[in-house]
């Protein structure tokens, strides 16, 4: 392990973090606002910081990374970005502790929409910024942005990649990984500055509109206002942000060859048509459930259906409705939806479409060789067979993933949490929706949640993140051997 090479991309990506904090920097000061010092001197230090361990681990050779420093890289960088993330929440007194700063930040750039917030209305908006920000910058990836902007990286690139994105269903997009990188931040940010100007126009202020934009298009959920989206009551803005919520959980290298004329890509995608069915087979079952328990008219529980299903799906985790107010139905079936997530390539967490359609690919081709036992069947996704190296790791992802939740639900029952809350919560981190079930609810927060609970769930959120292995091999005593 060369960790020479670790220390310095880390220090790269801190400065590169850093440089998002100057954003909420010129808001406050521009505002006046009485978080300018706490957001200045976090700038400063996770500027410097950044600084002092690129430079004093600089190497004049080309960078050549191999995998184990890739993913080592990338885990590291998550959660050093967290810490020095958590410092803004630290010095404005917003967060009392370091592990609710701490939690907050990491939920941040998990993209999971966890808060510990309350009363966001009369927070500093440099702060709230600054929030919105961070699932932003890890909506992309803060490693892709910096595969964008970092060429120093050459082809070691690739290693960095395979451990941010998943590598099942991501497509080769040609030239290069840097352009690729950046191509994928262009249509991001894109689609973006598209939402935010809707916002705009349906009736939001310019700050909500972009700090909205911001955690949709990062399928992350914070919102500047302690009832989420519910706060608006506004039927225009509900059905925009479901729309782009949607978008964000499509696979961008579709919308990387649609650019390029190949609109094809998206009937020809499989696990396209297969997320559109969930989607909207999820939006009919729970419509149909809440207009017959919650005497809600067709059209209202069409707009909260839609809005809900997708925002869990996604695992955005916005509300326009207390779900806990419906039926158990509904809410077991929202609960169950956390698993499924956007694409492969999208900014949604979750265990990802693809897996899911080809775990039950699978299941079907073990019954249909048990009825044919002399049968020869190919598993195919896109009309290319599917390699068994490829369906032991979704297995595995799937095997690891369960055993996690279950691990971590004792865990947290075992610090006194109910187990409604204690599973719904380790869930929903894993899958990096945010919002529960039970003291966790859509209309509660995880202010509750004992300190060793936090801490857990931020290592949920950061495993779940990043596909699970990528953080586990580092547990892995032979990862650390020649």
């Amino acid at each position: 392990m060369n960790f020479t090479i670790v220390l310095n991309l880390v220090g790269a990506v801190l400065i590169i973090a850093s440089a998002f904090m100057l954003v909420p920097l010129i808001a406050s000061f521009s505002s006046g606002g009485e978080d300018l010092p706490a957001l200045g001197i976090s700038f400063l230090l996770s500027f410097f910081s950044g600084l002092i361990l690129y430079f004093i681990t600089e190497r004049r050779e080309k960078i050549e990374l191999r995998h184990r420093e890739g993913f080592t890289v990338v885990t590291l960088a998550w959660v050093a970005i967290a810490f020095f993330g958590s410092l803004p929440y630290m010095f404005s007194g917003v967060c009392q502790s370091f592990t609710n700063a701490y939690f907050e930040s990491m939920a941040g750039f998990t993209t999971t929409g966890a808060s510990v917030l309350s009363n966001l209305e009369d927070m500093p908006k440099g702060i709230l910024l600054w929030r919105s920000l961070t699932q932003w910058m890890g909506g992309m990836g803060i490693i892709v942005f910096s595969l964008a902007i970092l060429p120093m990286l050459g082809v070691g690139g690739m290693q960095l990649f395979k451990a941010e994105v998943p590598e099942i269903g991501v497509e080769k997009l040609r030239p290069r990984i840097v352009d690729m990188a950046k191509s994928l931040w262009y249509i991001y940010a894109g689609l973006t500055m598209v939402l935010a100007l809707l916002l705009f126009t349906a009736g939001m202020t310019v700050y909500d509109a972009f700090s909205h934009a911001f955690t949709t298009m990062a399928t992350g959920g914070f919102s500047t206002k302690s009832a989420s989206v519910a706060y608006f009551e506004s039927v225009s803005v509900d059905y925009i942000i479901t729309v782009f919520m949607f978008l964000a959980g499509v696979n961008f290298s579709l919308y990387f060859y649609a650019l390029r004329g190949n609109i094809s890509r998206f009937a020809k995608s499989s696990e396209f048509r297969f997320y559109c069915s969930v989607v909207f087979t999820g939006i009919a079952i729970v419509t149909l459930n809440i207009m017959r328990n919650n005497d809600y008219s067709f059209l209202e529980a069409l707009r909260y259906s839609s809005f809900q299903v997708v925002s869990i799906i996604t695992t955005t985790g916005f509300a326009t409705a207390d779900y806990e107010g419906w039926s158990a139905f509904a809410q077991v079936f929202l609960l169950s939806l956390m698993f499924y997530g956007g694409m492969v390539g999208s900014t949604g967490g979750g265990m990802k479409q693809v897996r899911i359609m080809l775990m039950l690919k699978q299941a079907y081709r073990e019954m249909y060789q048990l009825i044919h036992p002399h049968a020869l069947t190919a598993l195919k996704l896109d009309e290319k067979n599917v390699a068994k190296e490829t369906l032991g790791g979704i297995w595995g992802f799937l095997f690891l993933f369960i055993l996690i939740c279950v691990i971590a639900t004792l865990l947290m029952t075992a610090l006194g949490v109910d187990i409604i809350t204690s599973a719904s919560t380790v869930i929903s981190a894993m899958a990096n929706v945010g919002p529960a079930l039970g003291d966790a609810g859509p209309a509660e927060n995880y202010s509750t949640i004992p300190a060793a609970g936090k801490w857990m769930l931020a290592f949920c959120m950061l495993t779940g993140r990043l596909e699970i292995y990528t953080v586990i091999l580092l547990f892995v005593p032979r990862f650390w051997k020649k």
